[in-house]
């Protein structure tokens, strides 16, 4: 929105703005958290609720795709709400839903709770966006989104190593009860320093594009959820599977005819925009589903302490980071179909690696490969989110941006389930058990995750098939 100041930028002190950018960094920071650091605790809570480790994955699931589902809705709910009164309110329902996660008897009140708790965190994260966005003048607009940028960041690195600490020295409980004294102070910092405003009046909301689109997600959410059951009730899932997807046809077909849709899929037309998320969903759904296994794979399958899987994932996240410095130069060096096709030869081949571990695999080579993992991880992820607008026009950005982030955010969810799932088709091949005993389970994981191998190839085979040019007016100089 060049040349148009954003509201409540007056009279707002830098002291101000800054607080307010850490106020909400700090929100990000809790739900992105509480979007992975469950994975290393998967195993102490199927023993709490008397179910395998994998079949947590479902209150990971349900959290991050009930965080997709309500991002298109978040904006329009902020414009006729104001962007105070629904940061206050979601802060609220994230603490309360916290609780109710921490004093859930079972997987199913758990999982219901995640659910809760994904709508107070859907609306926190792009609600606390905007009121940065208000109350930020152009000239510091920098420094506000570089705060705002740190956890997500920070937060996935620091996941697994703190969920096994956690589940180790205390309870998994205390996951969620760590978010009620932050909740709380984030209430109250939050009445202090966000500005009141007056509500819009935005379009008509979208009802039936919201009501085809949940109903499509939930019924393959638990289509999902059916498919990775030790034994599978195949009518149920074959009508719940075929009601979601003739669902999510409809949702599509409704999507490009109405007059304000819920989510403009107009960008999906333009190359660059296509590829960046068919490809590339494909993708974030495999990587995804990697730091939810690899826990389960050295605690269940090795025998290991929850804080070891945890250390040992975090390097993972620690060749994330480490590489960042670099994706600009790679990208400036050798282009964007280069490095694309690079980065998801090297996952599949990361994953297939990952097949090979044993529990005599010297600790010290299981860490380089999670550091190639991250690596490879972080390169693609740049490369995507970076091409993704190349050839979108400033008329579409909004649109597009805020179904770029749905996609990638149902790529995050259904990557768990399809973990999950990759992880019961590899114990039905080497028999029913093979999860249940100690050690047992490493031939199920070492088919799992040659699964995930083979479901990229197809983000390979798109990077290869992207045009040598794409991204040119956006790739960085060799004098920049």
């Amino acid at each position: 929105m060049a040349g148009i100041e954003l509201p409540g930028s007056d009279g707002v002190s830098a002291r101000r703005q800054r607080n307010i950018a850490l106020l909400v960094a700090g929100t990000f920071f809790m739900e992105i958290l509480d979007g992975t650091i469950l994975t290393t605790a998967a195993p102490q809570i199927g023993r709490a609720f008397r179910v395998a480790s994998v079949d947590v994955g479902v209150a990971i699931t349900a959290y991050l795709l009930t965080l997709a589902v309500l991002i298109p809705l978040s904006g329009w709910i902020t414009a006729r709400f104001g962007a105070r009164r629904v940061f206050l309110t979601a802060i609220a329902v994230f603490t309360v839903a916290s609780i109710l996660c921490a004093a859930s008897p079972s997987l199913l009140l758990l999982t219901l709770s995640r659910v809760l708790q994904g709508v107070g965190g859907a609306m926190m994260v792009p609600v606390g966006r905007l009121a940065v966005l208000r109350v930020t003048k152009k000239g510091d607009l920098i420094r506000a989104i570089a705060l705002l940028t740190w956890p997500a960041l920070a937060a996935p690195v620091i996941a697994p190593l703190a969920g096994g600490v956690i589940t180790t020295y205390a309870s998994w409980h205390w996951i969620f009860l760590i978010n009620v004294p932050l909740g709380l102070i984030a209430f109250l910092a939050a009445r202090v320093l966000v500005p009141g405003e007056e509500p819009l009046r935005p379009a008509a909301l979208d009802w039936a594009g919201l009501w085809l689109s949940c109903s499509a997600l939930g019924l393959l959410v638990l289509a999902a959820s059916l498919l990775s059951a030790p034994v599978p009730d195949w009518p149920a899932l074959l009508a719940l599977a075929s009601a979601g997807a003739a669902l999510g046809g409809l949702a599509v077909r409704h999507l490009r005819r109405a007059r304000h849709p819920l989510l403009d899929l107009d960008a999906l037309r333009i190359e660059t925009f296509r590829v960046a998320h068919a490809g590339g969903w494909m993708f974030r759904l495999t990587i995804s589903a990697v730091p939810f296994l690899l826990p389960l794979l050295f605690q269940d399958a090795f025998g290991w302490s929850p804080v070891l899987a945890g250390s040992l994932v975090l390097a993972l996240f620690a060749g994330n980071m480490a590489i960042k410095p670099v994706t600009t130069p790679l990208l400036r060096r050798f282009g964007f179909r280069r490095v694309l096709l690079s980065a998801t030869t090297g996952a599949a081949l990361s994953m297939a690696l990952a097949a090979l571990l044993t529990v005599e695999t010297p600790v010290v080579v299981i860490v380089v490969l999670m550091v190639f993992s991250g690596v490879v991880r972080s390169v693609g992820f740049t490369g995507y989110n970076t091409i993704a607008f190349a050839d979108v026009g400033h008329g579409q950005m909004t649109a597009a941006n805020t179904l770029a982030s749905t996609l990638q955010q149902l790529a995050a969810g259904f990557g768990i389930a399809c973990g999950a799932i990759a992880l019961r088709a590899g114990s039905a091949l080497v028999g029913a058990d093979a999860l249940g005993a100690l050690g047992a389970g490493s031939e199920a994981f070492r088919i799992a995750f040659l699964l995930l191998a083979l479901l990229t190839v197809p983000a390979v085979v798109e990077a290869w098939r992207l045009s040598p040019g794409a991204g040119e007016n956006i790739r960085p100089s060799r004098q920049g």
